[in-house]
């Protein structure tokens, strides 16, 4: 989600949950490292993708929905616009890779994401732009080892820690990921600080098979410190190794896609 789950979740949220491959293996006889590779191919190895999406942003006095289409090439290229609601509609986000732009059509401006904003929320939610360029491999940044078997939303799950490597340039010192020990599949993963405290978990529910592919649909952020709040993404479609090339994800396109 990048569940990429962390990998993990749009400019590129795309990137971070649209793209799944493979089907249903059993993780018997596979080491900790290999079950995380197994699940992240599952999530990042289609080439292209396209999806439509919603997501709430939860607050302890108000909430808000915002809904977007998303295309997205291999792990450089992403286009998002936006189609709900009024006031936003029709803003779009470009990822080309390390770099990201947004167009307003209401103000009629294109603007270069500078390094200062990259904390900030995605829209207001509890995603940041630096959860959408950051770019880790969870396979070859990390270390892995089993922490036991716990059960999820009746899916019995590998408890796996992925500790990161001193050389690794990552946001996260390390993560507990339950993955599902037949579908490969992230249902919760708990992102800590290089202090070591928990900065949020995530959540991915509501599996269902789009596509022909059986993923999470629902997929939740909570923050650790912040009672009351939340994101949350539903995925409504998706489609896989779509047709669509380099040429798509430029500024131009930014202000005539619909």
């Amino acid at each position: 989600m990048r569940m990429k789950l962390t990998g993990q979740i749009i400019a590129g949220i795309a990137l971070l949950i649209l793209l799944p491959a493979g089907g249903p293996a059993t993780a018997q006889q596979l080491s900790a490292k290999e079950i995380i590779k197994k699940t992240d191919e599952k999530f990042n190895g289609e080439l292209s993708g396209y999806s439509v999406m919603s997501m709430t942003i939860v607050r302890p006095s108000w909430q808000r929905t915002i809904e977007f289409k998303s295309w997205a090439l291999e792990d450089d290229y992403a286009l998002t616009l936006i189609t709900a609601p009024a006031r936003e509609k029709g803003q779009t986000f470009l990822k080309r890779g390390t770099e990201m732009w947004s167009w307003n059509p209401a103000i009629n401006r294109l603007i270069k994401l500078p390094p200062s904003m990259m904390s900030q929320g995605w829209m207001g939610s509890d995603y940041t732009n630096d959860d959408i360029l950051r770019e880790s491999s969870v396979v070859e940044d990390y270390t892995h080892t089993f922490e036991g078997e716990e059960e999820i939303d009746g899916r019995m799950c590998h408890k796996i820690r992925l500790t990161a490597k001193d050389d690794a340039d990552v946001l996260w010192s390390h993560q507990l990921w339950w993955v599902d020990r037949n579908e490969f599949i992230v249902l919760k993963a708990e992102l800590y600080d290089e202090d070591g405290y928990l900065v949020r978990t995530e959540r991915g529910t509501e599996l269902k098979t789009l596509d022909g592919r059986f993923i999470p649909t629902t997929i939740e952020l909570i923050p650790a410190e912040e009672p009351g709040r939340k994101t949350i993404l539903s995925i409504k479609e998706v489609k896989f190794n779509v047709k669509i090339e380099e040429s798509f994800f430029s500024q131009q396109n930014m202000k005539t896609i619909r």
